[in-house]
């Protein structure tokens, strides 16, 4: 597992991409499909990741110690070829953090009347 250096406030703002995987990963471990599926079902098709982004994206995410990659426990029940991940502690906070930032964001948005309250 890579040990993690970053501070939160550094990984500020994230990509679209790297934000979207964070969620779908909140509620446990995926693999690489199924958080393509995720994504594009969570935003209605409007951000799809391609292989060339996802696996970028999940390259980069667990050099930064955002996600590590799961153990199988029982091999024979899955695809040896699927890797699973899942959210680290700090991959977590990180998307607290975001998720806060754009909070914050529609708040001034919606302060200068760019969006109903």
């Amino acid at each position: 597992m890579p040990k993690n250096t970053h501070d939160v406030k550094e990984m500020l703002p994230l990509t679209p991409a790297v934000f979207q995987i964070l969620l779908a990963l909140a509620d446990g471990e995926r693999h690489g499909y199924s958080i393509m599926r995720e994504v594009a079902e969570s935003t209605e098709n409007r951000l799809r990741l391609g292989p060339g982004l996802l696996y970028g994206s999940i390259k980069r995410m667990l050099a930064d110690g955002m996600i590590e990659e799961k153990e199988r426990t029982d091999p024979a029940s899955d695809d040896g070829r699927r890797r699973y991940y899942k959210l680290t502690s700090f991959g977590r906070r990180v998307a607290i953090a975001e998720a806060e930032r754009l909070e914050s964001l529609v708040g001034e948005a919606r302060a200068k009347r760019l969006l109903r309250a």
